[in-house]
Formats: C-alpha cells, structure tokens, sequence
C-alpha cells in the first residue's frame, strides 16, 4: 500500500503539475474556460485549495469569504448574492435553504464522485427535499471535540468531566445554548437521539446542572481564538471546542481531542448550487462539485487544513497518524454523530440558557 505522506511544498507541487490539462464534461466535451464564484469559508477554500481545478479547466474560481451561514441564506433570500455560482449550506441548516427554494436539485449522474462518498453522508435526508430531490451534498466535515491537557487528566475526559468540582477553574463551555443545554442532556444520561428534543421537565434538569456547572469554569467562550489563548496560558486545561487549540498549541504542550462516546458534535459543510445559475454555468459548477469530492481536494485539506472530505478516496493513502488527525481511523465514530439542530422549542433554550448565565 502506498502510504500518503506530503508535505505543503510538495503537495502544491503536485497539484500544479496537472496545468494544462482539461476537465471533460458528461458528453466528453471540454469545459470552456470561464470564472466560477465559490461562496465558502475561509478554512475550506484557500486559493491552493483550487489550484488543480483552475489547472484542469482553465478557470478561475473566485473565492467569496462567508461570515455566518444566516447572511448566506439571507443573501441568497433576498437575492442580493446573484454572482454567486456555488454556495455552501450547513447540513444542519440545509432544510431551510430548501424550503425557501434558493436552490437547484442536483442530478447526481453528474458528479461521479458521490460513489465514493462514507454513507453516513451519502444516505443522508438532511439535503433532500419534500419532492425527494438532492439538493445539496456534503463535502467536508469535521468534529467538535473536547480538547484537554494530557498532563492533567490521566482518562481522556466525557463531558461529564466539564461538571467535575475537581477542575473547578480550569474549565470553559461555549457561549452557545444549542451545544451546551445538549450536553448538559448528555451528563444526565439523556441519549444522543433525544439531546436536541427536551421537553419542559427535561430542559429543568438541564437547567439546573449547568447553574451547578456555572461556578467551575473559568469561562463561557465566543471565540476560538480567545479559547486557545486560555489553553495557551494555562488557564484552562479541558473545554468542550472546535479543534483550532489542539491544531495551534499539539506542538507546545500535552494536548489531546477526546471522543466522547455519548455522541459527538459533527458539523458538515454541503456543495450547492442557487436556484438563479444560468445553464451555461451549469457544466462547470458540477465539474467542481466532483472537485470537492476527488482526490486532489482530500489530499490538500487532508494536508494543510486537517480536514477530511466526505468521500474515502484516499483514505488507505494516508498515514495512520493523518488518518487518527482528521477522525477517519476508526469509522465507526461516524455512528455517534450527532447534528446539532434547533428544536421547535428553541425560544425556550435560549430563555433557559440567558437564566443560566445570569444566575
């Protein structure tokens, strides 16, 4: 087995070698050069993330930089992103995306990749409409883990460690009711199926543990950078987070991403394309929707970003240590996914969540 071990200079160098080439469409005919818009975010589509593209086709993608997936769907609402050619919906928030009709269906006898992809994404029902059509796929993914201190936690920690007195200080949560009244369900016992799906009582127990929790931690975090200055100073030693501190600080101290076993928060970014594209763009935004799922994409995320696609392309090509960074050494951790989607009673979360930070 050849075993995939680059490093940045040369996994550029090897993409750039395939410049010159074209990209045959489903008719065997050559994709005209043109640009392509690409509203993503900035860790999912650094411009030598699309170099092999631009390569093959002779286009150019621009990159459009999202803030938050509610501007993305409102501009795609409200009509005012029309040079957008492909966007990219959350999993989570695919329904809504949907419902509202600002996308295409896809025909996926167009993107020859979607065989490739782990099945967990590939069967999903989050990106399929009420007609039965596909409307996004899922490209890349990730999980938000906790991140901890090997030097102080002798047991990789589960999120009932985030309520233990014997941290008391040296812990965070982030500032988020969704996430956190989620995992206050998973320190009750509540299963990963029903942690979104609290009733009245429920939300009470929940509630009630994270005022219990409140005082332990040094703090409820908004940004990822601001966390990993905490785990950089010392301050806090295990939190509930992306995986940005682990990433930044492995090489600078003991630190570990824990798996809990109650279920794990997954996020996943979705390929798509607005309902407004004209035909003649058509071809060339499904030719980088396969992008996104082949193998140049997966070996240069994989690389530089840490990321894994949702397609298993190269996966026997890496090395067991890149597998294990990017959660694909075990494929049996995609059964406790969890998605993290509001509930119809939200507005009583978050009432809950403001009483438990102001108490």
């Amino acid at each position: 087995m050849t075993v995939f071990s680059m490093n940045r200079r040369e996994v550029l160098a090897s993409l750039a070698a395939g410049a010159g080439l074209t990209v045959l469409g489903p008719m065997g005919r050559a994709l005209a050069a043109s640009d392509i818009v690409w509203a993503t975010w900035d860790s999912n589509g650094h411009p030598e993330y699309v170099t092999a593209f631009e390569a093959k086709t002779g286009s150019k993608v621009k990159l459009s930089y999202l803030t938050s997936d509610d501007a993305q769907f409102a501009a795609l609402k409200t009509g005012s992103a029309s040079d957008w050619d492909i966007v990219n919906p959350s999993i989570n928030g695919a329904w809504r995306y949907i419902k509202a009709g600002v996308l295409k269906p896809l025909d996926l006898s167009r993107m020859p990749g979607v065989a490739g992809m782990y099945d967990v994404f590939k069967t999903t029902d989050r990106v399929k409409g009420e007609d039965g059509a596909t409307y996004a796929i899922p490209y890349l993914w990730g999980l938000n883990p906790i991140v901890y201190r090997t030097d102080v936690y002798a047991e990789e920690p589960t999120y009932s460690t985030l309520f233990d007195e014997k941290y008391k200080g040296q812990l965070a949560m982030r500032d988020y009711a969704l996430e956190s009244i989620a995992i206050a369900a998973l320190h009750l016992g509540i299963p990963k199926e029903k942690a979104f799906l609290l009733d009245e009582t429920e939300l009470a127990e929940a509630k009630k543990v994270l005022i219990a929790q409140k005082p332990l931690l040094r703090t409820y975090w908004q940004t990822i950078g601001d966390l990993t200055n905490l785990f950089a100073t010392g301050e806090v030693t295990a939190a509930f987070s992306w995986r940005v501190p682990y990433d930044a600080l492995k090489d600078k101290m003991p630190v570990a991403m824990a798996k809990p076993k109650a279920g794990i928060m997954g996020w996943c970014d979705c390929f798509a394309i607005p309902a407004s594209l004209p035909e003649e763009k058509m071809e060339l935004a499904y030719a980088f929707g396969d992008y996104l799922l082949g193998a140049d994409y997966a070996a240069i995320i994989a690389e530089i970003g840490n990321y894994a696609t949702s397609s298993g392309i190269i996966r026997d090509t890496l090395t067991p240590e890149k597998q294990a960074a990017i959660f694909i050494d075990d494929l049996d951790v995609m059964s406790s996914f969890m998605w993290p989607v509001a509930p119809d009673n939200y507005s009583d979360w978050l009432k809950v969540w403001n009483e438990v930070k102001a108490a």
